[in-house]
């Protein structure tokens, strides 16, 4: 069934989130704290390794890096667009609209964990290379593997900053369904040069989600999400960096 795996994914999600209300609750404030500064931890070591599979390789037998000129290419272009479309303020008014809708007008870390929680499980190749299989060949795996680290996720995260990030399974459902949809229009972009550059800026946007669970707001990372598009722009591009 064609689009099995954004339903897997979507109720992984909830599922997570569900279980992490119900851990939350019985979480004293300085549990809830510690535990949002583990996840956060968490976050920037799976942004960190992505970033660093991406940009170190070994050459004649030693550790080489590369691409930086790349990454600031697409950071530098990308947070020049987000910025012009202010995607952070959009998502952030899209939260409060949700917060309002379903009854928690009073859950102060409400939006928070929505845009968080969103931008944590929407990032990355699975996404897409699994949404491309499933639309394509019907092979839903990837994204039954993403829907487990998903719950994992969006459980931890629930459990300490609140209800708003059972949420962030509709800009999921709603990314990976249209991409399963247009998987056929969609699958002669993914090269493996794409892919590689999409994984790059995608583990280094997910670092910048986990600096801001442990040091607060630090970085608009909605408004480098056009960075994800421009890395994939430039992969077609005769140009090395």
């Amino acid at each position: 069934m064609i689009g099995l795996g954004t339903i897997l994914n979507v109720a992984g999600i909830v599922a997570g989130g569900l279980l992490g209300c119900g851990c939350g609750r019985f979480l004293k404030e300085r549990y809830q704290d510690t535990l949002n500064m583990a996840c956060g931890v968490s976050v920037l070591f799976i942004g960190i390794a992505g970033a660093l599979q991406g940009m170190l390789s070994i050459q004649d037998g030693a550790l080489s890096s590369g691409r930086s000129m790349l990454v600031v290419a697409c950071l530098a272009l990308g947070a020049l667009l987000g910025e012009l479309l202010n995607l952070e303020d959009k998502f952030e008014r899209f939260g409060q609209w949700l917060k309002i809708r379903t009854g928690n007008a009073g859950e102060r870390s409400f939006v928070e964990g929505f845009v968080t929680a969103s931008l944590t499980v929407s990032i990355g190749a699975m996404a897409i290379v699994g949404s491309i299989q499933d639309g394509i060949f019907g092979d839903f795996s990837i994204l039954a593997t993403k829907a487990v680290l998903d719950l994992i996720i969006v459980l931890v995260m629930t459990c300490s900053m609140g209800k708003g990030c059972i949420f962030s399974a509709i800009p999921v459902g709603c990314f990976q369904g249209a991409m399963t949809l247009l998987a056929r229009l969609i699958r002669p972009l993914m090269t493996d040069a794409a892919l590689a550059n999409l994984s790059l800026i995608g583990s280094i946007l997910i670092f910048c989600v986990g600096l801001n669970l442990v040091w607060g707001k630090k970085v608009r990372v909605a408004n480098l999400l056009p960075s994800i598009v421009i890395a994939v722009i430039l992969a077609f591009l005769p140009i090395s960096l």
